[in-house]
């Protein structure tokens, strides 16, 4: 009798394969049928009609003919893809208002808020997108602020017709940063030298290769410095500019829209615009938001405010997209790189860029 031959080399992998596109497919399938059941229950209308690659999804039915859609802020505001899309944050937003603004049944807009801030130029093209909105379809965005509105939060949230608040929100701080390393000091311990040549005096601003001992400087250098670091400020004390005029011109709109029933901003409301955080609560005693509560609170406002008794709350989500998810299974990944798990995520600020950002609480 012959003894068994040994299974040919490679089957391990052919059935290590074959369980890696079995357990795709289903998940696949998976995703497929909530996918289908969550339509099916919540009566989505097709993305046809919802301009780019969104469906419309009840998230409560309350059998009115009358519609508010929900369109949600959350984490750091930025220029960066959506999900397993290929559509960025600042295109999602307004294809979501764009969306609401071509339905007549949707009365009103509810920003659920729960951001740091973020990026400058994101920051303000979202507010471009909800003024925008605002002006041509005269339908009220209400703000429901979760536990962090604050910075680029509150400058997206500004040009709102309503803000409400939790007493405990986490919200203000409205002011600018610029986020930079100097490493020079490491360089001169392991002894890399740089070499910078370069067109112009200014042309390596804010680089974090330069000396930061002025003694160890020529006068001129020292000159150099002191103008960079004017022009720096300079273009912060813009940015804020802009910043504290959205605030203004935002919340004086929308105290003349609500009369006296909102809220108009303090007085001194300029000395708190300094970059501090206020409570909820502060917020509402300094002009900043009109109302305290939660979300509940805002979805009765924004019945109030359009005249309406009831109405379903609905949601403008990107379908699922098979194409998408296997081009970043299947597509070009990134390198390996050692990841630290501190149970909470730090934002990604690249030097030199432009935020408006708070601090958040870090757990303990």
């Amino acid at each position: 009798m012959e003894p068994p031959k040994p299974p040919k080399g490679g089957s391990g992998w052919k059935i290590l394969s074959f369980l890696l596109i079995g357990l795709i497919v289903l998940w696949c399938l998976g995703r497929v049928m909530i996918h289908g059941v969550a339509s099916v229950a919540s009566h989505s209308r097709a993305s046809a009609d919802l301009g780019r690659n969104l469906e419309e999804v009840v998230l409560e039915h309350t059998n009115s003919d009358y519609k508010i859609a929900v369109v949600e802020v959350t984490g750091i505001i930025s220029g960066s893809e959506v999900g397993e899309s290929d559509m960025d944050f600042v295109t999602y937003i307004k294809e979501q208002f764009k969306a609401a603004a071509g339905d007549s049944d949707v009365k009103a807009v509810i920003l659920k808020v729960n951001s740091p801030g973020g990026e400058v130029m994101a920051s303000d093209e979202v507010y471009n997108i909800i003024r925008k909105f605002e002006d041509k379809s005269g339908k009220p965005v209400v703000v429901s602020m979760g536990s962090l509105a604050a910075s680029g939060g509150y400058y997206i949230s500004a040009p709102c017709r309503w803000i409400v608040a939790n007493e405990l929100t986490i919200t203000g701080s409205i002011g600018v940063i610029m986020h930079n390393y100097n490493y020079r000091l490491l360089f001169d311990k392991i002894g890399i030298r740089p070499q910078v040549i370069k067109s112009g005096r200014y042309k390596d601003m804010l680089s974090g290769e330069k000396e930061p001992d002025a003694e160890k400087l020529t006068p001129q250098e020292v000159k150099d410095r002191d103008e960079e670091e004017k022009m720096v400020q300079g273009l912060i004390d813009e940015t804020f500019s802009r910043f504290t005029n959205i605030v203004k011109s935002g919340r004086d709109w929308a105290a003349a829209k609500n009369g006296a029933e909102g809220t108009t901003l303090a007085a001194d409301w300029a000395d708190y615009a300094d970059g501090r955080i206020l409570s909820g609560k502060s917020a509402l005693k300094y002009g900043f938001v009109d109302e305290l509560g939660n979300f509940d609170t805002a979805v009765q406002r924004a019945q109030t405010l359009t005249h309406i008794s009831s109405a379903n709350l609905v949601e403008y989500r990107l379908p699922f997209n098979l194409g998408s998810l296997l081009s970043r299974v299947f597509g070009k990944t990134d390198s390996p790189a050692l990841k630290v798990d501190l149970g909470f995520d730090l934002p990604q600020l690249q030097a030199g860029q432009l935020y408006f950002l708070t601090p958040t609480v870090i757990p303990h």
